[in-house]
């Protein structure tokens, strides 16, 4: 999407013992059907990366595709979860159950996991951040409530007593390589990817994604303020770091491998750096990130607002990190930023 990068085939990754299970996944913004990669073990079990939505329709998809290419989904020695979106941890607790494998994240996002950490929580407990720092009405609000609370579950939260956590410099073992845990957060505080050095292997999740960009969501897991955690600017930290990697193949969160990582992230950062610039140029007077939404969005979808609330912040947050703009006190009491 913003760099040339070439499509592989599945084979040469079976050969070492990757298998890609496809998840369809009933919401656009992923950017098509989730991957689950089941590796084999040494001892003819299998670790499974990611596992899917918990959906009907997800939980068959994964069983159908795991008989398809011969995977025994009765044989998990372990799940490892990438980060805590539901598109890939919403079968774990399942799995978990009908195995008793252990399910491994990064500690920053297991409240993500077993449901301590939730957007409906947090529009609920953190109102007045929605209010007075991103300058949301009230009634927007109100009706993003009742938009989530109609909302159907899309997955099973996991137990505390079946979880483990995972973390940066751990190393995985597997049947036909080893692979390099590595902390990259961005997407959610605690997103992993998994780097197979001598295989020259990236396994992305939603880190690095052809076709469509990591979304920075807004996330107060870990609190409003000095704490708050700033989505966009960890994640292209991270993102340098991976540019820098020898690769012949990343495996993103969805869609095929793909080799041409570098032309992509130069063209990703390209993209944001143009959506600065237009954030800046809306900047004639003071405005808040609700106000700023024009800038970047042609219209309002309450369905994405806060993936579209997320973005503006997030960007704003790089602008800040550069000294570009700063936040200013407004008299309604709701914060605006100016260069």
């Amino acid at each position: 999407m913003y760099g040339a990068t070439e499509d592989l085939a599945d084979a040469p990754f079976i050969a070492l013992g990757i298998h890609r299970l496809e998840i369809p996944v009933p919401f656009i913004e992923a950017g098509g059907p989730a991957n689950v990669y089941a590796i084999e073990d040494a001892d003819g079990r299998w670790t499974l990366f990611d596992t899917g939505i918990g959906t009907a329709d997800g939980l068959a998809a994964l069983y159908g595709e795991a008989s398809a290419r011969r995977v025994d989904l009765k044989r998990i020695s372990r799940i490892v979860v990438s980060h805590g979106h539901l598109d890939h941890f919403g079968n774990a607790q399942h799995l978990s159950e009908e195995t008793g494998a252990r399910v491994f994240v990064h500690e920053a996002d297991v409240s993500k996991l077993t449901g301590e950490w939730r957007a409906l929580t947090e529009l609920t407990r953190h109102r007045a951040y929605f209010e007075r720092a991103l300058g949301l009405p009230a009634d927007v609000i109100d009706e993003l409530l009742a938009r989530r609370s109609a909302a159907r579950d899309l997955v099973r939260y996991v137990e505390p007593s079946r979880l483990g956590t995972i973390g940066e410099g751990e190393v995985l073992r597997f049947k036909h390589f080893d692979a390099t845990v590595k902390h990259l957060p961005g997407h959610t505080p605690g997103l992993l990817c998994l780097h197979a050095e001598a295989q020259r292997l990236f396994f992305a999740d939603d880190h690095v994604l052809a076709r469509v960009s990591p979304n920075p969501v807004l996330d107060l897991s870990l609190g409003e303020g000095d704490s708050k955690f700033r989505a966009l600017s960890r994640y292209i930290e991270g993102a340098r770091w991976v540019q820098a990697l020898e690769l012949d193949a990343v495996l993103p969160g969805h869609g095929p491998a793909f080799r041409g990582h570098r032309a992509l992230l130069e063209g990703l950062f390209g993209f944001y750096e143009t959506r600065q610039k237009k954030l800046l140029a809306a900047l004639a007077e003071p405005r808040s990130v609700y106000e700023l939404l024009a800038a970047v969005f042609p219209r309002r979808d309450l369905p994405r607002l806060l993936l579209m609330v997320s973005e503006v912040l997030a960007n704003l947050e790089v602008l800040e990190d550069a000294g570009r703009v700063r936040r200013v006190a407004s008299p309604d009491g709701v914060t605006r930023y100016t260069p």
